[in-house]
């Protein structure tokens, strides 16, 4: 298979924190072909708008952008909306692939790339541990994943639409993940859904498929040992599932 150049921009700057292990995944996925990705700061980004043409695959990382404090994604939303909305929308209009994580997630609920909304959990508490999750969705960043099982960390990550809106996803296929009773929650005896959200969503998709928004987090789940089920399942894989995520962005422009 022939190398390809691609470029992965990860954005970063004002809480967000999880933008290293985001670029070691991508980098880990395609370690045999010429694939470049960088971390840049929204200010720099801004200083040099034009820099995204050069991109094919644009990420919101993780963390806690501004803190969360006028709540999750929302000031960092607005920062990049009202500086690089035009940007934003050519990216879009690119044959390119996007994908926010968690509090990327919520960033791009509050810029209107992605449908509904994220809010306070069921239980008003944080949320650090795993879960099970089922793929529904219909997008080149699910290809060949089925079911899979990835850490969440949230205090917002209670996902809520309107009964139209998730009638029209689920038809369209744009409902990317929805949290299940899988390995892992049957044998902690966990609830499959912690945080409330509607219809068990934990991901959902735009833009025939391309754009990816979900609260788990994959690119903390590169290894399976860092599965808490690794010491009973033993399979010897070095790689974990969440790593055909990435993969599956890279494979996308092997075309």
């Amino acid at each position: 298979m022939r190398k390809i150049n691609l470029k992965i921009i990860i954005l970063s700057g004002y809480g967000l924190n999880c933008e290293e292990e985001t670029k070691f995944a991508f980098e880990l996925a395609g370690a045999k072909n010429n694939i470049i990705a960088d971390i840049v700061h929204i200010n720099d980004l801004i200083k040099k708008p034009k820099i995204l043409l050069e991109y094919q695959i644009l990420v919101f990382p993780g963390g806690f952008s501004y803190g969360d404090d006028t709540g999750s994604g929302k000031a960092y939303a607005n920062k990049f909306k009202n500086h690089l909305s035009k940007e934003l929308k050519e990216f879009l209009s690119r044959d390119t692939l996007m994908i926010g994580i968690c509090n990327g997630f919520q960033i791009m609920t509050n810029l209107g790339v992605l449908p509904g909304g994220l809010t306070y959990n069921k239980n008003g508490k944080y949320l650090d541990r795993w879960v099970d999750l089922e793929a529904t969705g219909f997008s080149p960043w699910l290809k060949d994943i089925k079911k899979i099982s990835l850490p969440i960390a949230h205090g917002e990550g209670h996902y809520v639409i309107s009964s139209k809106e998730y009638q029209k996803m689920k038809k369209s296929g744009d409902i990317a993940f929805v949290y299940t009773k899988g390995e892992i929650c049957r044998f902690q005896n966990l609830e499959k859904n912690p945080n409330g959200s509607s219809h068990d969503i934990a991901g959902v998709l735009a833009y025939n498929g391309r754009v990816l928004g979900m609260m788990p987090h994959p690119e903390r789940a590169m290894f399976s040992h860092q599965n808490p089920m690794w010491q009973m399942n033993k399979k010897g894989h070095k790689e974990g599932p969440s790593l055909q995520i990435f993969k599956n962005a890279i494979n996308y422009f092997k075309k």
